[in-house]
């Protein structure tokens, strides 16, 4: 069984209720137990911060044991070279995903620090993003 570590970042406590609008009306964590339902033979795990440094953290204790971490980090994705360098010091491969199409959104949102160190990216494709992100593990 794939161990596979999902890290949301800043505000992703809130879907279901934030911008329903850009984000949908489903909270993380309904949408997380059909996840879990879709795909029995993986293992997912799941964790929320709104803190740099607790991302950084979790990064850091699953980024070599895990067999695939996929990684929301919100706003970060934007500003944080140090998610960029935690993702570039470890070995388990990284899907950036993101549930709204940023690149149809504020300029300062089309640019991604975390791209060019991480193995893939999804956007837009809503809270369908992670399950995409999800099946690229399966994918030999």
């Amino acid at each position: 069984m794939k161990r596979i570590q999902i890290i949301n970042g800043p505000n992703l406590n809130l879907l279901g209720k934030r911008e329903p609008g850009i984000y949908g009306h489903q909270s993380f964590e309904d949408y997380l137990k059909e996840v879990r339902a879709a795909f029995p033979e993986l293992e997912i795990a799941c964790f929320q911060s709104n803190s740099e440094g607790a991302i950084i953290d979790k990064l850091h204790e699953t980024g070599f044991s895990a067999d695939g971490i996929v990684l929301n980090a919100g706003a970060y994705t934007h500003t944080s070279v140090a998610i960029a360098d935690a993702i570039s010091a470890i070995t388990t491969p990284v899907i950036e995903v993101h549930i709204s199409n940023v690149f149809s959104r504020e300029p300062f949102r089309h640019h991604s620090w975390l791209s060019p160190v991480c193995k893939g990216c999804i956007v837009g494709f809503g809270l369908e993003s992670y399950r995409l992100a999800l099946l690229s593990f399966l994918v030999p």
